[in-house]
């Protein structure tokens, strides 16, 4: 009966998920469900710890090693899924004493034991693997491994896969939805050499004449995407925030300097961060920055750091007032929260991550600068929105959705704190998120049931409309002035039909009030302002605005 599960289950997955088309009018293949659909060859386990114990061989650019998984069988099955990128070689999957036999598609791997795995039992397979990665042509912006010297001459690696995949270099079950419970690096290097991975130190053996070992163990549930390398030659100071979380700091030797002054903007952030969304997560896996040779990345406890020891992103901003922090340290860091601790179930929903990560520079930049100056930095980013596809990508595909997520995520978020016009409400609502969404995965749709929950309010349309549709509401506004009556139509434009979103204008002189447009016209009269007084609070809300004006002269019989 398994067995012909197993390919009954195979043909459907072939036939009903051979193409997919989504919001960037991709068109998906079977790899691509294979990627990112959670089928009851994934589902039927739920992964609690990875022992990743590799040797990093820096002449050929290759690893090699073993992953031990160790999962709980939620449901009884004799046939598993992992992930593993082709081009890394699998010599031999092991249960117990017992070797298992498995077939490869594209980038996933199925293993089928010998009898059914018992409902709520833990179980365990050490998967033996070799291969060379591949090599990121532009991290992180791409992802795989990164090779290079420092400008000394010193071998620099780090590794970079989020939207990629971990299973470039490591097999594991490869789908946000599932964090193992705690994971152990165990990576071997040449001598000389120093690897930085997530988590605490556990040990450091020289394993031979020519050999060390680093083991480091996280505490903490863990994106695969965030498990990191990072081996080179590096410079370690440290610092204790609050006399309780440890803030260690890798760098290369040249610029110790120069990350002593610039990482003095840790501990303010961490103090605005915790004061809004709650404590660090991780405390005690510490926190730390990492020189690597590329930008940047949130690797939880060990965020990646390569903006070059300015302000700014590489010391340009939109607005002068980016100028004020580095932007990879506040940004990088931010994801601790959301995507690290809080992580969307589906690639597809990573706003989640990065929407309210860039909002949480506007939170820094209020609190240490004022409203103001955040609202002139996050307005300036207005030009960067595309507007162009939706920001929530396809499910089930590994599809991320539209880059709009960083700063169109982040004016949306603003948008609805305007609208929610609570402050304190709107805050005891981003710092619940954090809390009560901690170390979990979670999705748009628990998000937007969440903030119902928490404001009374059902906000539905608007997330449907700033998600799931490349344009904005648009505000339709028919001002008609004939002698001192001043009367006005309008409605909203939308591709949710049900859209009814309060918008902040100006009734009477430079004066805010809330007006609550739907997508059918309305009429209210106004006094004492002229046409072109009538003004709508773009500042705080991020909409379109379609405005006409007519005068009609009395003179004239209409």
């Amino acid at each position: 009966m398994k067995k012909l599960f197993f390919l009954l289950y195979f043909c459907f997955i072939h036939f009903s998920s051979a193409q997919f088309v989504g919001g960037s009018n991709k068109t998906f293949t079977r790899a691509d469900s294979l990627r990112g659909m959670l089928t009851p060859l994934r589902t039927c386990y739920d992964v609690t710890y990875y022992h990743l114990d590799i040797t990093v061989d820096t002449t050929t650019q290759s690893i090699r090693g073993t992953n031990s998984i160790y999962f709980s069988v939620v449901e009884p099955f004799s046939t598993m899924q992992i992930d593993l990128f082709d081009t890394m070689k699998i010599e031999k999957i092991v249960y117990g004493k017992t070797e298992l036999q498995f077939k490869r598609e594209f980038n996933a791997v199925f293993i089928t034991f010998p009898v059914a795995l018992k409902k709520n039992s833990t179980q365990s397979i050490v998967v033996h693997y070799s291969g060379t990665p591949i090599i990121a042509k532009r991290a992180p912006w791409d992802g795989g491994f990164v090779w290079t010297r420092n400008t000394t001459g010193a071998l620099w690696i780090a590794t970079a896969c989020q939207g990629i995949g971990a299973s470039l270099w490591l097999p594991c079950k490869d789908h946000q939805s599932d964090k193992p419970d705690s994971v152990l690096l165990s990576v071997t290097v040449p001598k000389g050499l120093t690897d930085i991975s997530n988590g605490r130190l556990r040990n450091k053996v020289d394993e031979s004449k020519s050999s060390t070992r680093f083991d480091w163990f996280v505490s903490y549930p863990i994106n695969t995407y965030n498990i990191s390398l990072n081996i080179g030659t590096f410079e370690h100071f440290d610092e204790q925030y609050n006399n309780a979380l440890t803030c260690d700091y890798y760098v290369q030797p040249y610029n110790l300097e120069k990350a002593r002054e610039q990482f003095k903007q840790v501990k303010p952030m961490l103090r605005v961060f915790e004061k809004y969304f709650g404590a660090y997560p991780f405390y005690n896996d510490g926190y730390k920055l990492v020189e690597t040779p590329y930008l940047g990345m949130e690797h939880q406890s060990a965020v990646a750091y390569g903006n070059g020891y300015v302000n700014g992103y590489k010391g340009a901003s939109s607005s002068d007032v980016g100028l004020k922090f580095d932007f990879i340290i506040i940004h990088e860091s931010g994801h601790e929260w959301w995507g690290n601790s809080v992580t969307s179930k589906d690639i597809a929903d990573m706003w989640i991550h990065e929407g309210i990560c860039s909002y949480s520079e506007v939170v820094y930049l209020e609190e240490l600068y004022g409203k103001k100056e955040a609202l002139r930095y996050m307005n300036a980013q207005r030009w960067k929105v595309g507007n162009t596809a939706p920001i929530i990508g396809t499910y089930n595909v590994g599809n991320e959705g539209s880059p709009d997520m960083y700063n169109k995520g982040c004016l949306m978020l603003h948008t609805l704190r305007s609208v929610v016009d609570n402050d304190s409400l709107w805050f005891t609502l981003l710092r619940g998120i954090a809390n009560d969404f901690k170390y979990t995965t979670t999705s748009t749709q628990e998000i937007v049931e969440y903030v119902y929950k928490k404001t009374e309010k059902d906000f539905s349309y608007f997330f449907r409309q700033y998600l799931n549709y490349p344009k904005l509401p648009q505000l339709h506004i028919v001002l008609r002035q004939k002698g001192n009556t001043l009367t006005m139509k309008y409605k909203w434009n939308t591709d949710v039909s049900e859209f009814a979103m309060p918008i902040k204008i100006t009734t009477s002189t430079q004066k805010f009030s809330f007006i609550i447009p739907t997508t059918s016209w309305q009429t209210m009269e106004l006094k004492n302002i002229r046409p072109e007084e009538v003004m709508i609070d773009e500042e705080n809300f991020y909409v379109d605005v379609k405005k006409m004006i007519t005068y009609v002269d009395e003179r004239v019989k209409e």
